[in-house]
């Protein structure tokens, strides 16, 4: 279960039926408990009312879950899962593999941009893991390429996991030095907390959607260590201002690295696969 979100699919209240039966507290009585209270923020010069349910220890609130339970079932689900992480991470860095995992909100251009460094890849070997709740259009459109990939479809799921990413290795056959690229559900919240085992997280963000949206998930961007700013060819028609972008992106991880590309045009792509090789020089190394 996520605890942001719980998209495991099972309602709060199995959650927190699990939670007691795992802590021996079972017969704790109803689950009619009162829910976190709500935080607000009055903001004066406006007379807004704002709520904010992410100030307390845990980030976040569920109704029936005090802010102790939320940081122990997250606690216990994200350990769990850097156990898998870590054990793709050893198996992959012992083939100097490159791994990354692109991470961004739906329709920022990620199996575009894919294709295109597949493209420019050449020779190079590499593969794909596809993550999408369902379907295996984008699975489709890199075998397309000629490259392998492993579609994972998640379901409720709202990211990939290290266990997901581990059984995905199984069915793939990477050459040593290869270049492993994990296309991770689009979404800016989850994925951020999940360790694949990748080298490195790398955000995608378009330009059509907002100078603000690093400002608006900034988990995201900070745990990235690239931004590739998408689609700038379409950036004259979108009154928007790159510079605002990136001073965006800054503020939320300052030693972010960020690129200007469009993966439909080309321009910029050479950057990225510059920045892929130095990537992989290094894990050879």
């Amino acid at each position: 279960m996520c605890t942001v979100c719980g998209c495991s699919g099972h309602s709060v209240e199995d959650q927190f039926r699990a939670h007691l039966a795992k802590t021996g507290q079972a017969s704790a009585g109803p689950l009619a408990v009162l829910a976190q209270p709500v935080h607000e923020a009055k903001h004066h010069n406006h007379g807004h009312l704002d709520i904010h349910v992410g100030l307390g220890p845990a980030g976040t609130e569920v109704p029936g879950m005090s802010q102790a339970r939320l940081i122990e079932i997250e606690t216990d689900i994200l350990s769990k899962n850097n156990g898998y992480a870590a054990r793709n991470r050893a198996a992959l860095s012992g083939r100097g593999i490159l791994a990354v995992n692109l991470v961004s909100s739906p329709g920022s251009g990620k199996t575009t941009l894919l294709c295109r460094t597949i493209e420019m890849l050449g020779r190079q070997p590499l593969a794909v893991i596809e993550g999408d709740q369902q379907t295996t259009n984008d699975a489709d459109r890199i075998r397309a390429t000629g490259a392998p990939a492993i579609q994972v479809n998640t379901g409720k799921g709202c990211h990939l996991d290290g266990r997901m990413v581990e059984q995905a290795l199984g069915r793939l056959d990477l050459a040593h030095g290869a270049m492993l690229f994990i296309e991770n559900v689009g979404n800016l919240v989850c994925p951020a907390s999940f360790d694949l085992g990748e080298d490195a997280k790398v955000a995608i963000l378009s330009v059509t959607e907002g100078e603000d949206k690093p400002l608006k998930y900034p988990d995201m961007f900070a745990a990235a260590m690239i931004a590739i700013l998408n689609k700038v060819d379409l950036a004259p028609h979108c009154d928007v201002d790159l510079d605002l972008y990136e001073a965006n992106l800054r503020r939320v991880n300052p030693t972010i690295e960020v690129l200007r590309v469009s993966a439909r045009t080309g321009e910029g792509m050479q950057a990225w696969i510059d920045w892929l090789k130095r990537g992989l020089a290094a894990k050879g190394a």
